[in-house]
């Protein structure tokens, strides 16, 4: 028997569903665009061989829905946008006005377990901007970030912003510490982990990597680093001028921008290992019972280096739908969108009536008014809490008395106010309509 539930790790969208789903990706939208962003997409459909030059072997091995077509070619259903945007900004790059700031919000499919704020298909908010001027670019990028949540009503209370500075990470393991890349790698995957485990087991990740004498006390000074003054008088008192200077930099633009209050400094924050350049953040929930990333993102300089174009400094951040809306539930910060939103019901109470009642429903809806209209007469008893299962504000009627008089009649449901209105005023309709929609709004 055929099963009625979607595949494993996707969801279906009913109305209700859907319309928390719009909200999301229009607030991306606005608040995108209130930068300065232009909007992108690209196939659902690329060459493996893309993913196999960005994103390695893992992915390849692992993650991805992948098949041969007819015309023999290896193609994958996108896990990421990256490889998609990198092949779209070699095109046009030397070309194109700059800085380049694009968004775009696709659905990506990844073969991995479902789990809490993780499925195999979601959509994701992504914003880059390209050839921005210098730490200037880094900046605006976590302001997106900040001001897409604080457009849904989140504050500093809700979430915050943990930050580091790949350049500082790699001064430590290359300049201090002087490992090679080999261990440096797994001091990386050590840095992941450290908070998430006690100090024994971190100790003794550390004993297994044989890191002794000055190089281990520069690691465990490195780990115990908490905010952005400490980490300049660190880097300082190892004669690492130009690193702290840039940083100190840094963070006096983001007291300029006034995001200080969402920002901490993490040395546990440091991403893909051959791929950020600068910044990296992740923004965290504050909420102990979700208290995971939300999105995250960083500066990077080789994106298009797979096509063996000339570096391209780029910054920018990903953010799911699915840990979108597990932090908005979470604070209480989605709207109520359990009914559909209309502004009138149309319903004619004899069959003389139903030409003034199409008349009318397309007249309004030529003035941006949401009109349902009703296929049968129904009776009163029924008609008023249909309409309000149904999220009308108003309830228009035509009856016999209605149709000798020329009017219509109108009932708002909140209010229980009436109205009469000519049949041919849709002017004033509209303007009643619209009245009661920025009460309401």
């Amino acid at each position: 028997m055929l099963s009625k539930n979607p595949y494993r790790g996707t969801r279906d969208f009913f109305p209700a569903e859907k319309r928390i789903q719009d909200y999301m990706f229009a607030m991306m939208r606005k608040t995108a665009e209130s930068f300065g962003y232009e909007s992108y997409d690209g196939p659902m459909l690329e060459e493996v061989e893309l993913y196999k030059a960005k994103s390695g072997e893992e992915l390849i091995n692992d993650q991805i829905y992948s098949f041969t077509d007819r015309g023999e070619r290896f193609v994958a259903i996108r896990p990421e946008m990256t490889p998609t945007l990198a092949r779209m900004i070699s095109q046009i790059y030397r070309e194109y006005p700059k800085p380049i700031r694009w968004f775009s919000i696709p659905n990506l499919m990844r073969y991995e377990k479902p789990q809490k704020g993780r499925l195999r298909e979601h959509w994701q908010f992504n914003c880059d901007i390209f050839s921005g001027e210098g730490r200037l670019g880094e900046v605006e990028i976590l302001l997106v970030a900040s001001a897409l949540l604080e457009n849904f009503g989140a504050t500093h209370e809700h979430f915050e912003i943990l930050l580091n500075d790949r350049a500082i990470v790699d001064c430590v393991f290359n300049d201090l510490m002087g490992v090679d890349k080999e261990l440096a790698y797994q001091l990386y995957k050590i840095v992941d982990k450290s908070k998430k485990v006690t100090s024994e087991a971190l100790t003794k990740m550390i004993d297994e990597k044989n890191l002794e004498g000055p190089a281990r006390k520069v690691f465990e000074e490195y780990l115990a680093l908490s905010s952005p003054e400490q980490v300049i008088d660190y880097l300082k008192s190892y004669g690492k001028e130009e690193v702290a200077n840039s940083f100190a930099e840094f963070m006096s633009l983001i007291d300029e921008s006034e995001l200080g209050p969402y920002i901490t400094y993490d040395p546990c924050i440091v991403r893909g290992l051959d791929y950020y350049t600068g910044i990296v953040f992740e923004i965290f929930d504050k909420n102990p019972e979700n208290r995971r990333a939300i999105c995250g993102g960083g500066a990077y300089a080789n994106l298009l280096q797979i096509f063996n174009e000339d570096p391209l400094p780029g910054v920018g951040f990903g953010l799911g739908d699915v840990t979108l809306k597990d932090f908005l539930e979470t604070h209480g910060l989605l709207p109520n969108l359990s009914i559909n939103d209309i502004d009138l019901v149309l319903s004619f109470q004899t069959l003389e009536a139903r030409k003034s009642v199409w008349n009318i429903a397309r007249e309004l809806r030529r003035k941006d008014i949401k009109v349902l209209n009703l296929f049968e007469i129904v009776k009163f008893k029924k008609l008023f809490p249909m309409a309000e299962k149904k999220g009308a504000s108003f309830v228009g009627i035509i009856g016999e008395d209605e149709l000798q008089k020329g009017v219509i009649q109108f009932k708002n449901l909140k209010t229980k106010e009436q109205i009469d209105i000519a049949l041919s005023d849709f002017d004033q309709m509209a303007e009643v309509l619209k009245k009661a929609q920025n009460e309401i709004n």
